[in-house]
C-alpha cells in the first residue's frame, strides 16, 4: 500500500512539472531567474521552485496557459572612486638609456609626466593631464643642444683595373 502511495505521488508531482503531458495539450514554461533570493522561499508564484544556490531558481510550470515571467533585479552597479599614485625611474650607465615617470589620478582626473633622454643627447620632457571637461592634454618640452656624431670622411679606395687593356700590351 505504501508503494501505491508513492507510487501515487511521483505520478502527480511528475505532471504538475510538466514531464508528463496533460491530456488536455498543457503549455510548459521554464525560467531562471539569478541573484533573486526569496524566490525559492515563497515557492515562486505557488507552483513549487528548485533552488540552486545563490538565489538561482528554476521553476517549470504546467497546466497554466499565462504562464509567470520571472523578472530578474536589476543589477547594482556599484562604484568605486578610482584612486592611485605611482613613479619610477630608470638610469642604465651601460646603456646609456635614462628615463623617468610619476602619475596620479583621483576620480576621473589623471595628471603626470614623463622624461627620457632622446639620441641626440636632448631630454624631452611630458607633462600631461586627462579629465572629462578638457580631455587629454600634453605639453612637450626639450632641454640641452641636439649634439650629432660628426660623420667620417669616406676613404676612396682604388680598386684594380679589370678590363682586357693589360693582355693587349
Amino acid at each position: 500500500m505504501f508503494f501505491k502511495a508513492v507510487l501515487a505521488c511521483t505520478l502527480v508531482a511528475l505532471a504538475q512539472g510538466g514531464l508528463i503531458a496533460a491530456p488536455h495539450g498543457a503549455l510548459s514554461s521554464q525560467s531562471i531567474v539569478l541573484g533573486a533570493p526569496g524566490y525559492a522561499a515563497r515557492g515562486y508564484g505557488g507552483y513549487g521552485a528548485l533552488g540552486l544556490g545563490h538565489g538561482a531558481v528554476v521553476a517549470h510550470t504546467a497546466p497554466v496557459y499565462h504562464a509567470p515571467i520571472a523578472h530578474a533585479a536589476a543589477p547594482v552597479e556599484v562604484y568605486a572612486h578610482p584612486r592611485y599614485q605611482f613613479n619610477y625611474g630608470v638610469t642604465d650607465g651601460h646603456t646609456g638609456d635614462q628615463k623617468s615617470q610619476w602619475e596620479a589620478r583621483d576620480g576621473d582626473v589623471v595628471k603626470g609626466q614623463y622624461s627620457l633622454v632622446e639620441p641626440d643627447g636632448t631630454v624631452r620632457t611630458v607633462n600631461y593631464s586627462a579629465d572629462d571637461h578638457n580631455g587629454f592634454n600634453a605639453v612637450v618640452s626639450r632641454q640641452g643642444h641636439a649634439a650629432h656624431p660628426a660623420v667620417a670622411p669616406a676613404h676612396v679606395v682604388a680598386a684594380p683595373a679589370y678590363g682586357h687593356g693589360h693582355l693587349l700590351g
